[in-house]
């Protein structure tokens, strides 16, 4: 069964990235120990990405000459028109992701589906009982606003099913996100 997934990296009080979109606050903590081993057990698992509008801008903006996601097929969830990557899989959609989320778990194969960025978007998969697991790298730095690590209407219980210390502080954990009552979904 096709499982929906957020991987992700964030602040200690809960930002994805900084008050101007950047990154390089994260680039600090960049190659510790068993991250390589994490991300490459992490993406062997996937088989399609989605991720809003705002990353594939941000990625088209910071990483042009290296598409890091290979031949996964990408869905970019949209209200605006995107530049296309030649020769990458990417489908623009527009609408709830309740409509969309059949379609890209098929895209993924029987694999799990990458929820990648950002708050916005995976507060969306929360809210409509779709996401599956969140895997949270929690880095020992304070940004004092920005991107939030989630943008929800409501809430959400979670159960931790992993936690590991890294050096440098780097926490990650795991954890189920638990459903309400007709949230179930099988893709």
């Amino acid at each position: 069964m096709t499982q929906f997934r957020y991987f992700v990296a964030a602040s200690a009080d809960g930002y994805i990235a900084d008050e101007n979109d950047r990154l390089d606050w994260l680039m600090d903590f960049d190659g510790f120990e068993g991250q390589a081993e994490s991300y490459a057990e992490f993406v062997a698992q996937i088989g399609a990405v989605a991720m809003g509008a705002d990353t594939y801008s941000w990625l088209l903006n910071n990483m042009p000459e290296v598409w890091p996601y290979g031949d996964l097929p990408v869905w970019v969830f949209t209200h605006r028109e995107l530049a296309a990557i030649p020769g990458v899989d990417v489908t623009y959609v527009r609408g709830d992701v309740n409509e969309w989320a059949g379609d890209v778990a098929r895209s993924a194969n029987g694999k799990d589906v990458w929820v990648l960025g950002g708050g916005s978007l995976a507060g969306q998969f929360v809210d409509e009982g779709l996401l599956d697991e969140l895997l949270l790298y929690t880095m020992p730095v304070l940004l004092g606003g920005g991107r939030p690590l989630f943008a929800m209407r409501g809430r959400a219980s979670l159960t931790p099913t992993y936690s590991r210390d890294y050096v440098k502080g780097v926490h990650e954990t795991r954890y189920t996100v638990n459903k309400a009552p007709g949230q179930d979904h099988e893709y």
